[in-house]
């Protein structure tokens, strides 16, 4: 299914979208991926809605991309025995290991982790940080804490610790369960949570067997800080602005989407923004202002793709939210100043033959009348340095393996199609042609410009590019064998 955009739109399912006419709707009005997310649902409505995807998939004859986000460490308080109580600015309360339940003065956080990294002077932030405690006095099972803002607790409520690396693996016993069953089940793309350090990253890919490429959430302050070292050993990276926001003071969320989403392009990985994009669309079927800005900008740009979250998951207006996204997408890309940012942003990259190859492409392309580069990727790494090139020309990235197709629907510009394997090069070439076809880019009278790697169906072999007319008479003139 072809788009007419470039940027990809992921969207959350959930009890809002969770059968086979709403997901298809979901998909003809601009999904390119749909997320699933662990935190909610069972293994049995996971599986449910995995299955209906991959029936639209084959119905439309269209590749579609599946993310299962795992949910992640939940660090949480404890229980009160009146459910809530009322904490003061200034007032002090104890975080202990004590299975009492709590009151104005002391509640159980059940996290030793948590107290074996503290140290005076960290911060806790309770609730999605409404409510900031400063560690006076800490120990091996304690931490005596300011209220520096105040605010109702109340049961369970989460906790953030900004200040500090705790010792956690990003992968809990359910994560781990998690983990285990959808890539069993088929996924595409596999999200972290609570990633840290690099080595977070490197025990979900032994689990994992290269059963899905792994994406890292950036959603805390070490994973800014240690990003480059994230971003080598991660096939993609999605900012999580929401506890990101949380975790540091929001006015640095945007100049570091900015500094992340570059970073990934230049690293030809994508990388998709997210969390209260069109947040007002829950509950109502216009977005604000606000948000529509929000959303362009992170086009603007250069980001991948934009996501939805409770939005198409549980919202009101599913359908009006990918809708607005894909209009929102549609505008900004046909804004002259669009194509001035993301040329001047462009990154040149010469380390291979390969970037070489693409670089040409785009050149020749931009300079002559060809309608399309086509790439042909076994394992979809030309087809990510076409897209890191951000060509004006659409680009149409041929595969004989289906589970690529899904992964690149992930990334900028790919119009993604499932051909054959081919032994000659005069065979990549026709199936590029009647791809270009099918797909409505081109008409008998137009040229496309094709890449390819010989010998054939060797991962990381780019090393031909061809200007190709898309009359196939002419194809077999130039080469009759």
């Amino acid at each position: 299914m072809r788009r007419h955009r470039n940027v990809k739109i992921v969207a959350t399912l959930g009890p809002a979208s969770d059968d086979y006419e709403m997901i298809r709707a979901l998909h003809e009005a601009g999904a390119d991926v749909f997320r699933l997310n662990m935190s909610h649902g069972d293994h049995a409505e996971i599986k449910v809605r995995h299955g209906i995807i991959r029936q639209i998939e084959k119905d439309l004859n269209s590749p579609i991309g599946i993310l299962a986000d795992l949910q992640g460490p939940k660090l949480r308080v404890g229980t009160f025995a009146n459910e809530e109580e009322e904490l003061v600015v200034g007032a002090m309360v104890r975080l202990d290991l004590d299975d009492a339940e709590g009151d104005v003065n002391r509640v159980k956080l059940p996290h030793k982790e948590i107290f074996d990294a503290l140290e005076p002077g960290a911060h806790l932030l309770v609730n999605d940080g409404k409510i900031k405690l400063r560690v006076k006095d800490c120990g091996a099972n304690f931490a005596d804490c300011e209220v520096i803002v105040g605010g109702t607790i109340s049961n369970r409520k989460g906790v953030n610790v900004p200040d500090v690396v705790l010792p956690l693996a990003a992968l809990s016993d359910k994560d781990r369960k998690d983990l285990e069953f959808v890539c069993d089940l088929g996924v595409d793309w596999l999200a972290l949570s609570f990633v840290q350090r690099p080595s977070d990253v490197e025990e979900a890919r032994a689990l994992c067997k290269d059963r899905a490429a792994i994406l890292s959430k950036i959603e805390k302050p070490s994973a800014v800080t240690n990003f480059d070292a994230i971003l080598k050993v991660s096939d993609g990276i999605m900012v999580a602005r929401g506890d990101l926001g949380v975790e540091l003071p929001v006015q640095n969320v945007p100049p570091i989407q900015k500094q992340l989403v570059r970073k990934c392009r230049a690293a030809a990985k994508p990388v998709i923004v997210a969390t209260q994009m069109l947040e007002s669309m829950i509950d109502s079927p216009m977005p604000t202002r606000a948000e529509v800005s929000d959303v362009a900008t992170a086009i603007y740009e250069g980001a991948d793709a934009v996501m939805l979250s409770a939005e198409s998951a549980a919202g009101s207006f599913p359908i009006e939210a990918v809708t607005t996204m894909d209009n929102v997408a549609r505008e900004v890309e046909a804004d002259p100043t669009y194509t001035e940012i993301i040329e001047a942003s462009r990154t040149a990259k010469r380390n291979s033959v390969a970037d070489g190859i693409v670089a040409a492409a785009r050149e020749i392309a931009e300079t002559t009348d060809i309608k399309a580069i086509c790439c042909y990727s076994q394992s979809g790494t030309t087809a990510l340095l076409v897209s890191r090139e951000r060509p004006r020309v659409p680009i149409i990235a041929l595969t004989a393996y289906i589970n690529t197709a899904r992964q690149l629907s992930l990334s900028w510009g790919t119009n993604c199609a499932v051909v054959g394997k081919v032994e000659r090069f005069k065979e990549a070439v026709l199936g590029a042609v009647r791809a270009a076809k099918e797909m409505d880019m081109v008409t008998e009278d137009d040229m496309v410009v094709v890449t390819a790697g010989v010998p054939f169906n060797t991962p990381g072999s780019t090393n031909i590019l061809r200007v190709a007319p898309c009359a196939e008479r002419l194809i077999f003139a130039a080469d009759p064998e």
